[in-house]
């Protein structure tokens, strides 16, 4: 079977049953589990499928947003790659806002012990992941936001959230997005999280949006802003070169990871 039948396959399978495994297509296809994550990967990028741990989703079960540990190991070693290119975005020292994301989590873990910084996030995950690291870290100061808590992303949302975010101003917002356009922006599957998106980005100097490639050329249902409010967007190296040369037209610098 040739690449491109062995891809139809695969993108059928997935559509028919919901979700797709490495290790049963690899069965089903006769080939190794490392040639099925190559396909999965093509396709991903084709920007019909969704890679999540051990397998992949099809894109039109999307609009049902996925939980965090579902989107722990998507795309996983670019994150980690944009996340690094994010340190060079960090004041010398002063304060910064933490959106909820798998890949701002990761900025969070590798924060630097060399200059005084203080935290500000609603999610609970990067909070816990701060917290965790403060005593090998006494140089960061944590602010948790608080409000109601959203199952899928575990972040604080609503009123109070908006209102905690309204009476501070950081030196830098490191922003997650679940898709991104030229035409529509950043946009997320959820209202009260895009409020709370909108807040951080009043709330900060200088805001980066982290977005791994398969965030791009796509939308969700909730409009959090254009893209002349970001100031720099750092990816990674699998993103289409065209669409990014249409994002830094449109106003931000783009970082590729």
């Amino acid at each position: 079977m040739y690449a491109p039948e062995r891809h139809q396959t695969i993108l059928d399978a997935a559509r028919d049953a919901g979700r797709v495994e490495v290790t049963a297509l690899a069965e089903l296809l006769d080939v190794t589990p490392e040639t099925i994550r190559r396909d999965l990967t093509v396709l991903e990028r084709r920007g019909v499928l969704r890679r999540v741990h051990g397998g992949a989703i099809p894109v039109e079960r999307l609009g049902a947003e996925l939980a965090v540990p579902e989107r722990q190991d998507v795309a996983g070693p670019e994150k980690d790659r944009i996340a690094r290119a994010a340190l060079a975005e960090l004041p010398d020292g002063g304060t910064l806002l933490l959106d909820a994301g798998t890949t701002t989590a990761r900025l969070a873990e590798l924060l630097p012990t060399d200059r005084e910084l203080v935290v500000v996030t609603h999610a609970l995950p990067i909070a816990q992941v701060v917290a965790q690291q403060m005593a090998q870290r006494p140089n960061v100061t944590l602010h948790v936001v608080g409000g109601t808590v959203r199952g899928r992303t575990l972040a604080a949302v609503g009123v109070w959230a908006e209102r905690a975010l309204a009476e501070v101003f950081a030196d830098v917002c490191f922003l997650g997005t679940n898709a991104l356009t030229v035409e529509h922006g950043l946009t997320t599957p959820d209202l009260a999280e895009a409020a709370v998106k909108r807040s951080l980005i009043s709330s900060a100097r200088r805001t980066v949006v982290l977005a791994d490639h398969t965030k791009f050329g796509r939308d969700d249902f909730a409009h959090v802003a254009d893209l002349e409010a970001v100031d720099t967007v750092i990816t990674d190296s699998a993103t289409d070169p065209e669409i990014l040369g249409d994002v830094e037209a449109a106003g931000p610098r783009v970082v590729r990871a």
